[in-house]
Order: C-alpha cells, then sequence, then structure tokens
C-alpha cells in the first residue's frame, strides 16, 4: 500500500474523533511511567516523539513552559504540582522542593529551592537556566539534587547525610580563607590555594574546587579581557556506600589556626560530632582524569572502586581527545603532528612503556572518596601534580595523525621514564646521535629537567635550568623543544 494510500486511510478512521479526544491520549502517554525501554513499549514511538518535540519546541507559553517542567520532573522521578492558576510549578521530593513562579506569558520569575528544614532561597543559577530555556542544565541540576539523597536509610538518615555535607562545605570554606591576602587573584588560589579556588555551592549548583589552570589558558584569559578561562575542577557531594563511614554534623576547624606544619587544625572527631552513616563525601570530576596507579595509591583512603588498570599514556591520550577508552590497543594513535609558528612541523611519538610498572599503568578516576575535609588539602594536591603531568604529555597529543603536506619535520618519542618523570628523545641538530630531556615533574608548582647528550657531541646551548624555565614558563613539551632547537641553531650561527 502506498504512502498516501495510508494516510488517507488513517485520516478515514480518525476524522470523526474530536480534538479533546486526541490531546487526551497524548497527554495520558506522556504521564504513563516507562515500565521499559521506549524501544520495546507499545506506546514507546510516541514517547520518544513527544520527547523530542518537548526538547526542539522554543517554549512560547504558559501551557509549554508547564508541560516541560511538568515532564522533565517526572523523567527525573520527582513529584510535580501546578497552582490552580497555573503561574506557579512547585517540584517536590520528600526531601527538597523548587517552586518555580511564572508569568502569564511564560516568563520564569523566581525559582526557589527548599531543603528540609529550611528556609526557601532564591536559585539564580537555575532561573537563568529556565530563562535561557537550557532544560537540559535544570535538568541536571533536579539529577544532582535527588542524587544528594541516595544514601540507605531512611528519612532522618538522608537528613544526617545532607547536614554532614553543609558540615563539610563550612569547613572547606573556611580552609579557603586560611592564608588569604586581599590582593589575591583566582589564579593563585587556584595554583596555590589549599583547596584551590572555592566556589560554594549555590542553589542546586555543588560547590565546586578549580585546582588546575594551565599557563596557556591563564594566557588566553588575559588575552581576552572579561572572559573566564575554565580550569580543571571538581564538585564536592555526598553519595551514598554499601558500608559505615563516620562523618562528621558540625564543622570542625579551629578557627584560623593552623598546626606547626602550617596544615589546618581541627576538633577531635567525637561521638558528640559526628555520626556513622551508609554515605561519604566525593570530590567527582566534570571528566574523568587519568591517573597513575602511584597517585591513585595516595589518594585511597577510602577506596576507590569501578577502576579498570591500562596504560597511562594511552589514557592521557584518549583523554585529550576526547575519546571512549578502548582496551583493543591495536586501533590507539600514537603519532601525532604538532605545527608551531616559525618552526618546522614536530612529530611525536607517544611510546605507552611496558605497562608493568605503577608509573606507567591507571586508570581513568571519576570520583574520590573521602570521610573528612581534612584530606581535602593533601587530595587536592596529588590531583594538582597529576594533572600538570598530564597537561606536558598532552600537549605531545593532537588531531592531525598524519602528515597533510611534506614539510620538514622534526621527529620527537616521548617515553615514561620513572615515577613523574619522561623523557623526551630527538635527533641532535649538528650531529647523528640522539639526545634526550629527561623532565621531571616533582609538583604541580616545581618541575626539574636535565638533558643528556652524547659525550662527543656539541652542546646545545640550554642548560637544564634553562629548560626547567621554560617547562614551568608554558607547560608545553613542543614549545620547550622550539626553544631548545632555536638556542641551538644560534649556537651554530655563530660558530
Amino acid at each position: 500500500i502506498s504512502t498516501n494510500a495510508l494516510m488517507e486511510q488513517l485520516g478515514l478512521k480518525y476524522q470523526q474523533r474530536p480534538w479533546t479526544e486526541t490531546l487526551k491520549l497524548v497527554h495520558f502517554c506522556m504521564d504513563k511511567p516507562l515500565q521499559q525501554p521506549a524501544s520495546s513499549a507499545p506506546d514507546g514511538p510516541l514517547l520518544s516523539c513527544m520527547e523530542k518535540i518537548e526538547r526542539t519546541l522554543n517554549a512560547k507559553s504558559l501551557f509549554s513552559v508547564v508541560n516541560r517542567l511538568e515532564s522533565l520532573s517526572k523523567e527525573k522521578g520527582l513529584n510535580v504540582h501546578v497552582s490552580p492558576s497555573g503561574t506557579a510549578c512547585y517540584i517536590t521530593s520528600t526531601e527538597f522542593n523548587i517552586e518555580v513562579q511564572l508569568e502569564k506569558d511564560g516568563k520564569v520569575v523566581d525559582v526557589k529551592l527548599a531543603h528540609l528544614g529550611e528556609a526557601p532561597v532564591v536559585c539564580d543559577d537555575l532561573v537563568q537556566y529556565l530563562r535561557t530555556k537550557n532544560y537540559d542544565a535544570f535538568g541536571k541540576i533536579l539529577e544532582d539534587l535527588s542524587n544528594l539523597y541516595q544514601i540507605p536509610g531512611n528519612s532522618e538518615m538522608k537528613a544526617k547525610g545532607y547536614i554532614a555535607l553543609q558540615a563539610l562545605e563550612k569547613d572547606l570554606y573556611s580552609m579557603s580563607l586560611l592564608d588569604r591576602t586581599q590582593d589575591v587573584n583566582r589564579v593563585t588560589e587556584v595554583l596555590h590555594g589549599k583547596v584551590g579556588h572555592l566556589v560554594p555551592r549555590t542553589g542546586g549548583t555543588p560547590m565546586n574546587i578549580e585546582f588546575y589552570i594551565s599557563p596557556y589558558q591563564v594566557l588566553e584569559e588575559e588575552l581576552n579581557p572579561g572572559s573566564q578561562i575554565s580550569g580543571t575542577k571538581t564538585a564536592v557531594t555526598l553519595e551514598g556506600t554499601d558500608t559505615l563511614h563516620k562523618l562528621p554534623l558540625f564543622p570542625l576547624l579551629v578557627d584560623s589556626q593552623t598546626g606547626k606544619d602550617s596544615n589546618p587544625v581541627f576538633l577531635p572527631l567525637t561521638d558528640e560530632l559526628s555520626m556513622d552513616l551508609p554515605a561519604c563525601f566525593v570530590l567527582k570530576f566534570h571528566q574523568p582524569i587519568p591517573m597513575s596507579s602511584l597517585s591513585i595509591e595516595k589518594l585511597q583512603r577510602i577506596p576507590i572502586t569501578g577502576l579498570t588498570p591500562a596504560p597511562l599514556y594511552e589514557l592521557i591520550v584518549q583523554s585529550t581527545l576526547q575519546e571512549e577508552f578502548s582496551e583493543d590497543l591495536s586501533t590507539h594513535k600514537s603519532c601525532f603532528f604538532v605545527s608551531l609558528p616559525d618552526c618546522p612541523k614536530h612529530c611525536y611519538f607517544i611510546n605507552r612503556g611496558s605497562g608493568k610498572s605503577d608509573f606507567s599503568t591507571g586508570a581513568l578516576v571519576s570520583k574520590i572518596p573521602f570521610s573528612h575535609p581534612k584530606c581535602v588539602p593533601g587530595v587536592i594536591e596529588i590531583l594538582r601534580h597529576q594533572v600538570a603531568y598530564n597537561t606536558l604529555i598532552s600537549s605531545c597529543v593532537s588531531e592531525k595523525h598524519i602528515n597533510e603536506d611534506d614539510s620538514e619535520l622534526l621527529y620527537f618519542e616521548v617515553l615514561p621514564h620513572k615515577n613523574t618523570s619522561f623523557s623526551v628523545f630527538f635527533l641532535h641538530p649538528v650531529e647523528d646521535n640522539l639526545a634526550c630531556v629527561i623532565i621531571d615533574v616533582i609538583n604541580s608548582r616545581e618541575v626539574q629537567c636535565c638533558l643528556h647528550l652524547n659525550p662527543r657531541d656539541q652542546p646545545l646551548n640550554s642548560d637544564n635550568d634553562f629548560i626547567a624555565r621554560a617547562v614551568k614558563r608554558c607547560m608545553s613539551v613542543p614549545v620547550v623543544m622550539r626553544a631548545v632547537l632555536r638556542n641551538a641553531a644560534r649556537m651554530k650561527a655563530d660558530s
């Protein structure tokens, strides 16, 4: 049967039915909870189409905005009620509720959030998401709020978990004020602050800690006044666990005091100040971070579950290219072409190493569990260290795997050395022998470098201190190698 004939038959079949019945059917299908994947449910195609229509339509009326909020709330497993006037939408759970105030034309007036036992507060982030029709971001906030209370136990236990999170946030905020001067800027806090640059939780957005930013990101921000380039961040939240952990229910930091080792001083975690809960605090990353097995071992006060061991360099490469990790190493790329101004094109071979040592293996880490605020400064330092190392390796990675022209090439091989150091091998620009620079990332702020040459070869006019300063200034292997080779070229020209 032809499409036209089929459409005619459908038209004849349903032409006697009023439009109100069709509307009722659509609303029924939208309100009906999905018990199985849409693809296998009888009304799956209709539900899928309605969802796409809802996402695509630019909400222009009160009716469509309320419908979108109702649909989104039910999708996240939350209750929703609309006021008789239709200008207020209440999204509720047993632990929190959100009130969305609307004008008659559908414009968002206000969004208020109230946790259990707390007064409602206006949430500017939620207001902004709804005014810009960013329902995906609004839905993510609803999901995060629900997850705050996804710990085993009754409502009282869930409420205690939220109180513990509040206590942690107060301690972290107090720690962020330690040693802070009035003229401190954000970049300094990111790179040197005990807990990085901390942004307190606002409404539905969790507390965030920005703990690393590369020199090129800083430069990009300086060249674009008014912009703010985001460094590497982690969100502070709470998650349910199968085992009990003693979590503080009150802030523990002793006001403005630090110990002899300049670390914050905390009150003892007594039974009066804490409670055993089936939950733990979590630093959750926006994107998983490749971490070496050594770094992971230092972090595991509470075991990090779900890790898949893999060659660290493979993880860094795929994370840089934002690819899904694949255990089929035969498909992995290891040769990358990097173009720099005023310099022949570089070709970098990333050697993943033997994969048997702790410094050449690692895993993608998406969250770090902990149970006491005193853990955070140490964790932040380990994270900074790892991300600084990753930044250097990823600087050798590009999306270009094929030399698209016949231009001159300079070849380099990057190879894990030991712990947090790696080697960069290259051909001596004058001799026929290999030269090597070993870059050792001592921590996120200190780098040591050592240039190795054949004793009979000409020097390259770059001492170890020069190379180390260059690395710290740019955190880019190609830029550093360009500087080394330029110095060698100048010396050759002068001789």
